[in-house]
């Protein structure tokens, strides 16, 4: 039995549909210009660089007003944005391939200078004992290697640790667990677009390397947290006056204390690998 003109079988669940789109499953008529050369290109462009107004759309939208990006998901408008999550496994490629920044990628260096570098160091003596390595330096190789590939799946245990205290200190305003982890990744996402990639190609197309040391990071880094927080609380859990102040400010020393957590982790996941 033939079908009428204009009348379509859908590929994926066979229903019957007039269009381009089925309105059942949304499955797409494949034309012939579908499968042109000039369609394969403009595919590639795309997949290789974001770039369409999405893109673009979210990463402004990061920028100027942290927060509205996951206001947005929790109360269902999502379909002008990119998912925080797709934004940031983005942004975690692009810094992970030039990770000048040390900001979720920690050299040995960086781990033999925090919080826990006494057992650090204790824990790098044994393991170089273990692997019949003399040399410090040459275990710093191996170390910086291999922690560079953890560091990118585990970033995202930042995002999940400092959704932690958000949970607590708005807990009154009827969001929910995965709202808080939300915008924790928005958060890494920021730091990941302004505190890493854009940090690094200042510093490096002004020769600005010398200037970069631990108390400018901090500073840099207390900075733009504290206005991503302050702008945050307000418009995603509708914060206001003094409070919105002292929790913001409390936030910047919980990330803190979260990062040297997250750097701990990552210390100890990379010396049980080698």
């Amino acid at each position: 039995m033939s079908q009428p003109a204009g009348v379509h079988v859908c590929k994926n669940c066979g229903n019957l549909f007039n269009g381009n789109y089925c309105n059942e499953c949304g499955e797409k008529v494949i034309l012939p210009q579908d499968r042109s050369f000039r369609t394969f290109l403009n595919s590639m462009f795309l997949a290789l660089t974001f770039a369409d107004n999405r893109f673009v759309r979210t990463l402004w939208v990061i920028i100027k007003t942290p927060g509205f990006l996951s206001r947005e998901f929790a109360e269902g408008r999502r379909v002008k944005y990119l998912k925080p999550l797709s934004m940031f496994f983005f942004l975690n490629l692009i810094y992970f391939l030039f990770p000048l920044i040390q900001l979720f990628n920690a050299s040995l260096r960086t781990q033999l200078n925090s919080f826990h570098s006494k057992v650090a160091a204790t824990t790098v003596a044994r393991k170089m004992i273990e692997l019949g390595v003399n040399d410090v330096n040459s275990f710093s190789i191996i170390y910086d290697q291999k922690t560079t590939r953890f560091a990118k799946m585990l970033v995202i245990v930042f995002a999940v640790l400092a959704s932690l205290p958000l949970n607590l200190m708005y807990r009154s305003r009827q969001r929910y667990f995965t709202d808080h982890v939300g915008l924790s990744v928005e958060l890494v996402c920021f730091n990941l677009l302004i505190n890493a990639i854009f940090l690094t190609l200042v510093v490096n197309l002004a020769h600005l390397g010398a200037y970069l040391d631990e108390f400018v990071l901090t500073s840099i880094f207390i900075v733009t947290n504290l206005f991503f927080l302050f702008r945050s609380g307000f418009i995603f859990y509708d914060e206001r006056g003094v409070r919105l102040v002292l929790k913001s400010i409390l936030m910047i020393a919980v990330l803190r204390v979260t990062l040297e957590v997250y750097r701990m982790v990552l210390f100890y996941v990379t010396i049980w690998s080698l």
